[in-house]
């Protein structure tokens, strides 16, 4: 079985996405090395998103470039699973698989259907039910040298617990956007 993983690229000043979902900011992203988008693609099966993340996309569609409009520049393949209140909105799109669950219920179905190939999550708040139940096995960091300001944080849980990470690997294939794997450190 392959692992669950959180993998984003956040500004430096910690979002994820601009305001309204906006990924036009990524276009400040390092250059990574050939192959590595296609090399990290390669590894997920499932991609876990939200609705409202699907919604901007749909809604910017003709506003994204080849970089934000599709997963990975276009480099991956699988199944994305979308959590949402109202799968039935979602019935006539065959790109995605609606589903109304709890996380736990979703990962479980994600891993029946990624095999022995990684399950990623590219939502802030679904990340933050999966971290309430212990269920990622690692974080995937890129950094982008922008401020954006304002937007969709990375991790914002007031009151919420604290998570420690450790240093899994070093993506020496993005040395100028800091990628980075961390484990969550054993209490």
């Amino acid at each position: 079985m392959g692992k669950v993983a959180w993998g984003f690229t956040c500004s430096i000043d910690g979002f994820i996405a601009g305001p309204g979902h906006d990924m036009s900011w990524l276009s400040a992203t390092e250059p990574s090395a050939p192959d590595t988008t296609e090399h990290l693609a390669a590894e997920v099966g499932v991609i876990i998103s939200g609705r409202a993340g699907y919604d901007a996309a749909i809604a910017q569609r003709d506003e994204r470039d080849e970089l934000t409009s599709a997963a990975y520049g276009g480099a991956w393949s699988g199944t994305e699973i979308i959590l949402t209140h109202r799968p039935e909105e979602l019935a006539d799109d065959p790109s995605v698989l609606a589903l109304n669950c709890d996380i736990e219920q979703a990962v479980r179905h994600a891993q029946e259907i990624a095999g022995d190939r990684d399950i990623q999550i590219i939502s802030a708040d679904i990340a933050r039910q999966a971290l309430e139940h212990d269920l990622i096995d690692e974080l995937q960091v890129f950094v982008a040298p922008v401020f954006l300001g304002d937007g969709i944080r990375i991790f914002d849980v007031p009151g919420g617990r604290r998570i420690d990470w450790e240093l899994a690997e070093i993506y020496d294939h993005s040395p100028r956007s800091f990628g980075r794997a961390y484990r969550p450190k054993k209490r």
